[in-house]
């Protein structure tokens, strides 16, 4: 089975890369022409791994890319910039990959989508948040990225509608490993400071490494024959979610950790409620506030809520291969040594 990878230089997509490898598969990474590979080196002489530069742009070479691939993998997204940048590098990108699969016959997809697509405002605290949970009802008190992965997953289900084709859409959680381990659903930066917000809401993560076996074995399934996940949504969290503080104690105690400013949930989520308040009122809602206090954002990151593994551990076959705790100690050891690294190449001593 050969397994086409988009985004496979970033942080997920290079976890994607290593899993399919190890798992035995023909993989063709995508590595867009002005994008660094250095990530993917130690593939680079297996008869198996193969790199397609392309850009997603570009459906012709996108065509020629896709001959003999058996199923995609689609992580390229845009996460920063306005409206108009992550439109283009998400929305449009996977119209221009669709069709490109269309025109070269590939008809397996795994969407590899977000838990930003729920709604939270709407959503009860201690509430499962599970595949049959709602995705958000108004938009507009969201974030860019999570207009265009909501447009993406419609574009996943369009193409799995079409006679023929298979999909399966993936939505993981907060995705953490090394580089990536003290991250935003714990709080937010405060000048020197990082606010840190709630302390006791589980966190809905998932380690990179486990995340990438997950996303190889859907689209492995995805290629049996009368396969189970066609046409599913999956979500990917780890087991035994640690809360705010479980999660930060084992970070700082092995990296170091932004100086932190502690703020209860119920303190930030009272004051945001009343800025919205106050900003309908007297502006009718046209000032802007930083994400941290607007209200569908915050619920959005800090709510109190539960989740489940229950259907990727089902349909999958699959289940983590490491410990939230030994995760976080294999990514500082990873730290540690890329550190380590950058160090000998800098020292002027060596040259």
């Amino acid at each position: 089975m050969k397994m086409f990878i988009t985004g496979a230089t970033g942080f997920v997509g290079q976890a994607v890369t290593a899993s399919a490898m190890e798992s035995g598969l023909n993989v063709r990474a995508v590595v867009r022409p002005a994008s660094n590979a250095a990530g993917l080196k130690k593939w680079f002489d297996h008869s198996t791994f193969e790199t397609a530069k392309v850009d997603l742009r570009d459906r012709k070479a996108l065509v020629t890319a896709l001959e003999g691939v058996d199923v995609v993998v689609h992580l390229a997204a845009t996460k920063a910039g306005d409206f108009y940048s992550q439109f283009a590098g998400t929305v449009v990108a996977t119209e221009n990959l669709l069709l490109a699969m269309a025109e070269a016959n590939v008809k397996n997809l795994v969407g590899v989508s977000t838990f930003s697509v729920y709604e939270y405002l709407q959503t009860k605290s201690n509430t499962v948040i599970d595949e049959s949970a709602e995705t958000v009802a108004d938009i507009a008190g969201r974030d860019e990225y999570t207009e265009t992965k909501l447009i993406q997953e419609d574009l996943y289900r369009t193409f799995g509608e079409v006679e023929g084709n298979s999909v399966v859409i993936l939505r993981p959680g907060m995705i953490f490993g090394a580089g990536e381990l003290w991250h935003s659903l714990l709080g937010s930066p405060l000048g020197p400071r990082f606010l840190r917000i709630g302390s006791s809401s589980t966190l809905p993560m998932t380690y990179v490494e486990n995340c990438a076996d997950a996303i190889v074995a859907a689209g492995e399934r995805l290629m049996e024959q009368n396969s189970t996940v066609n046409g599913e949504v999956i979500n990917i969290v780890d087991d035994n979610l640690p809360s705010q503080q479980e999660y930060a104690e084992m970070v700082e105690a092995v990296v170091e950790t932004p100086k932190t400013v502690k703020v209860p949930w119920a303190v930030v989520k009272t004051v945001a409620g009343g800025m919205k308040l106050a900003n309908k009122k007297l502006v009718g809602g046209r000032a802007k506030f930083p994400g941290i206090v607007v209200p569908d954002r915050l619920h959005a990151r800090f709510k109190p809520l539960r989740y489940t593994n229950t259907k990727a551990k089902r349909l999958l076959g699959w289940k983590p291969a490491f410990t939230i705790a030994e995760a976080i100690k294999r990514s500082a050891e990873i730290e540690r040594q890329q550190a380590e690294m950058t160090e000998l190449s800098s020292d002027p001593s060596d040259a």
